[in-house]
């Protein structure tokens, strides 16, 4: 029948098999970016998909290191998703640099899109999806459930806002990111707090909480329980 290709709608984002050659359709910022041929869907792939969730600050990174190096996971945080657009110099980076600079949530269809043609990319190759960071609110779960699939497993990192604050004050010392200063960072955290509960409650079946205010060898110990214990994805 022909070779199958995947494609990312960006103002409704969608992962599904094609029979067509590559060619661009009008959506987000004026096109639809058509994926690569010979790609299966992630669904019918059955890799492993896990949540990585905690505010900024939580040690989420650390962890996600730790994780690939031992289970082989393809690691995407959806923060240097975002710097990295910002980076480019594109319309869109300089859009979402706005956003960020004012400790805001970006939307819904961007961050969607920055994610799809990463999973895309990773997908002949990846053992797993390690996502860091996402969803950030609830309605971006449901769409990536709706989308792509349901998560394997969420780890949620708790860290009490105060060390956070501190962890990422001491980090605005070097990093030189615009977003590392105390007025952004409180309005970064009161943004996680009003979206991440929501989504806690949502999908509370597949979460597990860490403490993650401990040694990042002692947290993930309890890591590797949780996915050496996950029950494997339904095709």
């Amino acid at each position: 029948m022909g070779a199958c290709k995947m494609y990312l709608c960006v103002r409704h984002y969608r992962i599904v098999a094609q029979l067509k050659e590559p060619k661009f359709e009008l959506g987000y910022y004026g096109y639809k970016f058509n994926m690569p041929p010979v790609m299966t869907s992630v669904k019918e792939s059955n890799l492993p998909i896990i949540w990585l969730l905690g505010g900024p600050g939580s040690g989420k990174g650390t962890q996600a290191e730790k994780i690939v190096q031992k289970y082989g996971y393809t690691h995407i945080s959806t923060g240097d998703l975002l710097r990295e657009e910002v980076n480019s110099g594109s319309e869109r980076g300089s859009d979402l640099s706005k956003v960020m600079k004012d400790g805001g949530l970006v939307s819904t269809d961007v961050v969607m899109e920055l994610l799809g043609e990463k999973v895309l990319k990773e997908l002949p190759n990846s053992k797993g999806y390690l996502i860091d960071g996402y969803p950030r609110e609830k309605a971006q779960g449901e769409q990536f459930v709706r989308d792509i699939t349901a998560p394997t497993g969420i780890i949620y990192f708790e860290v009490p806002d105060d060390i956070m604050t501190a962890r990422l004050l001491e980090r605005a010392k070097t990093s030189g990111r615009e977003d590392d200063n105390e007025e952004t960072i409180k309005k970064r955290l009161k943004t996680f707090h009003d979206h991440n509960d929501p989504i806690l409650q949502a999908f509370e079946d597949k979460v597990s909480k860490l403490n993650a205010v401990r040694s990042p060898g002692e947290i993930f110990a309890d890591v590797e329980q949780i996915l050496d214990t996950l029950p494997a994805k339904a095709s």
